[in-house]
């Protein structure tokens, strides 16, 4: 029976939108590895936006990892992987095919205590097999019709690294992710490319969305912010409005 348990220094969690409550995926990390794909399933940086919006509330190191770099790049996710380096998170590019950026990754990972999250079908459980020699987690196709990945991993499983300490977490593939736990108007702190403009606007009280003599939209309309970055932030602030309407 547990009883109790020690106080975590972190944890990766989305919104249980079934039981209206917060579930963790992973605590305690080093590390926080966001798997991505190119096409299979397409690249969806607002994914991205949302998922690195809840690893820096709770001030976790994060890499962004894009496996199935065997098939092309576009330029839009080209791009935005530019962006997310210029804003200082980390981008490794790797392939499990080909094996491409693999050893370099098992290096970056050695001793760390880590997670892999994604959304389905962008290879986590393929990455894990490779990284770790005792994984032998099972593989599923992609949805040919919808062109996105079918849930095979039901739970989160923890394997340690053979020498080194640490360990590697393979987590169930997300679909949707729901941000939570956070104020509307406390949004735009959460992201490091609003905060240079932040406190320079005409209104102390500025949502960032359309008023007069707004920095953050100064910002924007002069190419110093990414406006899918923008986007990312207007639709997030609406749907955190909603939701604290909804259960206050």
């Amino acid at each position: 029976m547990i009883l109790a348990r020690l106080k975590r220094k972190n944890a990766y969690s989305r919104w249980n939108k079934k039981r209206r409550c917060p579930q963790s995926l992973a605590a305690n990390l080093d590390l926080l590895v966001l798997v991505t794909s190119p096409d299979s399933p397409p690249f969806r940086p607002r994914f991205l936006d949302r998922a690195l919006l809840m690893a820096h509330r709770e001030d976790l190191p994060t890499l962004i990892l894009v496996n199935k770099c065997d098939q092309k790049l576009s330029e839009e996710a080209e791009d935005r992987l530019a962006t997310f380096q210029d804003l200082d998170w980390d981008v490794h590019l790797c392939s499990v095919v080909t094996g491409e950026g693999i050893q370099e990754l098992k290096e970056h990972l050695s001793g760390l205590t880590c997670a892999l999250v994604g959304q389905s079908g962008v290879g986590k459980s393929s990455l894990l097999n490779v990284l770790h020699e005792g994984s032998r987690q099972r593989i599923g196709e992609l949805n040919a019709k919808y062109n996105r990945g079918n849930h095979t991993t039901n739970f989160s499983l923890f394997l340690p690294w053979a020498e080194g300490g640490g360990g590697v977490i393979d987590t169930p593939g997300v679909r949707e992710l729901e941000v939570f736990g956070i104020e509307p108007a406390q949004l735009a702190f959460q992201f490091p490319d609003f905060q240079p403009y932040l406190g320079q606007c005409a209104f102390s009280v500025c949502t960032h969305l359309q008023e007069p003599g707004c920095a953050v939209l100064k910002a924007l309309e002069s190419g110093e912010i990414h406006p899918d970055r923008w986007d990312s932030y207007q639709k997030l602030f609406l749907e955190l409005k909603e939701s604290n309407t909804r259960w206050t």
